[in-house]
């Protein structure tokens, strides 16, 4: 996947030096743990990362700490910028959509990124599981004011998703300083919705949504849902933004059964690494990366993974999109 991004990217004529660091459990094998030293400290000198799927399922123990949750806390990559689409060529029954959900990255019911040692999740017997949750207002800011930039470069249409009828304190906070943030923009519309409301009219009134802002779960849940009705996570692109550096990294996870034979979908990694450009301030190469997938979707002739109706592999896919650039 990294490598088929890259190579696009270099079609493009996007100014790149590639840095390779090691992460995952190819560094686990090599360095003894998911997440090298080496790697973070080699992260200081570079713009931004572009992060390939990890099988996280798979680690266990202290030396295999989570990498993508690792350095979305460690550098306060807050903003999960999730994009999501119809395109021509592939087949979905909503055509109509066209969103971001911009989801809260640091905190929330996510266990390894709640507190500041240990789990939040607490074992009072064998029987009894209770899960902490961190909502702060600080985040909560942070996040909105991402999603507001988003939507003025857009249609000028924010919706904030919250369950504050049920989790009053977490949730509650989450959307009054959500609106306090969004009132800080003139001319941005400005609505919210439950989560499970939004989930349906989703389904029901896709054309109505612009930008979605919401905490950690319900984004990842929503980002998901959005991705399935409009083709599939393989288009699902992700960018992990903060105020001083940005991981590019593809809404999905690994799939090694698909991995081992070549035939993982690589645009969602190529979105995303066009997602990370744009943010650099390399929106022409953006555009040029976006075009190139979006006419090799359409052409009818084009070699396509098979989650896209094809018979390709990664490869051919990439090598289609790169000679489709213009």
């Amino acid at each position: 996947m990294v490598a088929a991004a890259q190579r696009v990217a270099e079609a493009a004529a996007a100014p790149v030096e590639w840095v390779p660091l090691p992460a995952g459990l190819s560094a686990h094998a090599a360095h003894g743990t998911t997440l090298p030293p080496a790697t973070l400290e080699g992260l200081k000198q570079c713009a931004g990362a572009l992060l390939g799927p990890l099988t996280t399922h798979a680690y266990t123990g202290a030396a295999m700490p989570n990498v993508s949750a690792h350095l979305r806390t460690r550098l306060n990559l807050y903003a999960n910028i999730r994009p999501v689409r119809a395109w021509p060529g592939v087949a979905c029954r909503y055509p109509e959509l066209d969103v971001v959900v911009v989801r809260e990255n640091t905190q929330g019911f996510y266990a390894d990124r709640n507190l500041l040692d240990g789990n939040g999740e607490l074992r009072p017997d064998p029987d009894t599981v209770l899960s902490v949750r961190l909502v702060t207002r600080a985040a909560s800011e942070a996040l909105v004011r991402a999603a507001c930039r988003q939507a003025r470069e857009r249609r000028a249409h924010l919706t904030l998703v919250h369950k504050a009828n049920v989790l009053r304190m977490g949730d509650g906070l989450f959307l009054e300083a959500g609106r306090a943030v969004a009132s800080e923009f003139p001319g941005l519309q400005v609505d919210d919705l439950h989560v499970d409301a939004c989930a349906l009219h989703l389904l029901l009134r896709p054309e109505t949504f612009d930008v979605i802002a919401t905490t950690n779960m319900f984004g990842d849940i929503l980002s998901d849902q959005t991705a399935g009705m409009t083709g599939g996570l393989g288009l699902a692109p992700g960018l992990n933004a903060g105020d001083h550096f940005a991981v590019a990294q593809a809404v999905h996870g690994s799939a090694p059964d698909i991995a081992a034979a070549r035939l993982g979908n690589p645009v969602a990694e190529i979105l995303s690494l066009g997602l990370l450009l744009r943010h650099l301030g390399e929106a022409a190469a953006a555009e040029r990366m976006e075009a190139a997938v979006g006419r090799t979707l359409a052409d009818p002739d084009a070699p396509k993974t098979p989650d896209v109706g094809g018979r390709a592999q990664t490869r051919e896919m990439a090598e289609a999109i790169c000679h489709s650039v213009a």
